[in-house]
Parts: structure tokens; C-alpha cells; sequence
């Protein structure tokens, strides 16, 4: 939840002609994070839950943070703290999947 309130705050700075492309891209990957973990939690199955943390890594890796910087719509120092959240975030993703994936 960390980094989706960080994404929003940093993108309210987007150019608004971005709104529905990289703003709402970004935003939407971010949020889609926590919203996988937590289905994939509520589901019966490990497997489904495998599932759903899988799609949770994709959008941590689609959070298209970089495009922006280069596009100079974030500052690079704005960035730093967002990608070490974002690899903070991938571990504990990877570990809990493999966590599960012990469990099958």
C-alpha cells in the first residue's frame, strides 16, 4: 500500500495530457499489486493464490517509473526511493511465492 500512495502522490505532478496513458498506467499497476495479493489470498487454493501473486510481480515490474523519469515527468531523486521500494517489494513477493509453493 506504501508504494501505491507514493505513486499517486509522485503522478499528480504528470502532465494531465497524460492522464489516461503513462499517469493512469503507472497508477493502475501499482494498485493492481496489493488487489492480486489480496484475491489471490481470499481464493481456496494455493494454486490460485500462486496465481495471483505471479500477476502482482508482472504489474510491480510494468510500474513504467523509469519512462516517466525520462520522459521528465519525475525527477530522478523522486525515483530512487520508488525503485528501492519496488525492489523491496519484488523480494517479498518472490519469497512469498516460494513460500507457497513449498506448501503445495
Amino acid at each position: 500500500m506504501d508504494l501505491v500512495e507514493a505513486v499517486y502522490r509522485v503522478s499528480e505532478s504528470f502532465p494531465k495530457s497524460g492522464l489516461y496513458g503513462l499517469t493512469g498506467q503507472v497508477r493502475r499497476a501499482a494498485v493492481s499489486i496489493p488487489s492480486n495479493v489480496a484475491e489471490g489470498h481470499a481464493r481456496e487454493s494455493t494454486k490460485e493464490y500462486l496465481n495471483h501473486i505471479s500477476i502482482a510481480q508482472g504489474s510491480l515490474a510494468e510500474t513504467e517509473l523509469e519512462i516517466a523519469m525520462r520522459l521528465r515527468y519525475l525527477d530522478p531523486a523522486a525515483l530512487a526511493p520508488l525503485l528501492e521500494q519496488t525492489a523491496v517489494l519484488g523480494k517479498q513477493l518472490y519469497a512469498l511465492r516460494n513460500a507457497l509453493s513449498r506448501k503445495r
